[in-house]
């Protein structure tokens, strides 16, 4: 039985502007002509009997036997019918949903695509990090180390200084003492004199001997005085040398601290960097693992589709077979008859 209108005198009516156009009149040609419409066994059907040149019988000639098989025909025609039409919406509507998913899987592998490279674009990025971050803490141990020598070099100037105060300051002793041996000196010979004048003057050639020993012992006296003098200035101009040093080396000590305290917010900074980097890539694998599990979820969504596919072939080959035994009994009818 024909759908949408579609009977023999249309069908006829198709397939003589089909054979005007010098065509052949296929069974698709005309269901085109229809405008896609009818099913295909009914136009086949229409065509046979139109390429036969046979009317239909009149019903009421026929026998009862006959109108049984042709009233079967037609239900077993009209059930294929209706079963195949569920059979194309489920095709349709499965393949419609298999382009989605196939669009939706797609799109995931992009993402997941997307995601590995930026994964590796922060990797690379926390290398170089974590490359400045040891390059960092290489200068700064560096500099802890130069820090710790001129520490020691300023432990040792310190050292020295006090090794030159305490010369300084035996120096200064040395020049008292020697200051009051003299002045000890010049009283005993004065006290000598006055009490040598009173003497003998026989004794005067002797205690003019003595003085001039005296006078001598006095220059030797005041020559020392002066090589202590001069001591003394030495001392005290390697002093104030050692002194300019102390304040050059603290001058140096306290670049070096700054430089120590920029490299610490550096690698601090650098640090604070890292961190957040490593959490961004942590973010991104779990992202990732995320649309892995949805790739996995739809495959086997995909293939559940591909079984209830199979599923729903295999059922529309059993219904295929009951109609083709009942195809088959008209065309053993006709062979009982004949």
């Amino acid at each position: 039985m024909a759908r949408g209108g579609v009977n023999k005198a249309v069908v006829q009516i198709a397939r003589a502007a089909i054979l005007a156009r010098g065509e052949h009149p296929s069974i698709d040609a005309v269901r085109i002509e229809l405008g896609n419409t009818g099913s295909k066994t009914t136009i086949h059907r229409y065509l046979k009997e139109l390429d036969d040149g046979s009317e239909p019988a009149d019903p009421a000639a026929e026998p009862i036997d006959d109108e049984l098989l042709a009233l079967v025909t037609r239900l077993a025609q009209r059930l294929k019918e209706q079963a195949q039409e569920p059979i194309d919406q489920a095709r349709e509507a499965f393949e419609q949903q298999r382009q989605a998913l196939e669009a939706e899987l797609h799109q995931l592998r992009q993402a997941h695509a997307q995601l590995e490279q930026q994964h590796e674009i922060q990797g690379e990025a926390l290398a170089r990090e974590s490359e400045a971050l040891s390059e960092t803490r290489s200068m700064l141990q560096t500099e802890q180390t130069r820090n710790a020598g001129l520490n020691q070099a300023l432990a040792d100037f310190e050292l020295r200084l006090q090794d030159k105060d305490e010369q300084i300051r035996s120096l200064e002793e040395k020049h008292l003492h020697a200051r009051d041996a003299l002045e000890h000196y010049r009283n005993a010979i004065k006290e000598q004199r006055e009490q040598e004048q009173s003497r003998h003057e026989g004794q005067v050639q002797q205690l003019q001997m003595e003085l001039r020993q005296a006078q001598q012992s006095a220059l030797v006296r005041q020559d020392e005085i002066t090589q202590l003098h001069r001591d003394n200035e030495r001392v005290l101009t390697e002093n104030r040398g050692t002194l300019r040093e102390l304040s050059l080396l603290q001058d140096q000590l306290k670049h070096s601290n700054q430089r120590q305290d920029q490299l610490l917010e550096q690698a601090a900074r650098v640090d604070s960097e890292r961190t957040l980097l490593q959490e961004r890539l942590r973010v991104a694998l779990l992202e990732s693992q995320t649309l892995k599990q949805n790739v996995d979820e739809q495959t086997q969504l995909n293939q559940s589709l591909e079984k209830e596919l199979v599923t729903l072939q295999a059922s529309l080959k059993d219904h295929q077979r009951p109609d083709a035994a009942v195809a088959a009994a008209p065309d053993a009818a006709e062979s009982k008859d004949a």
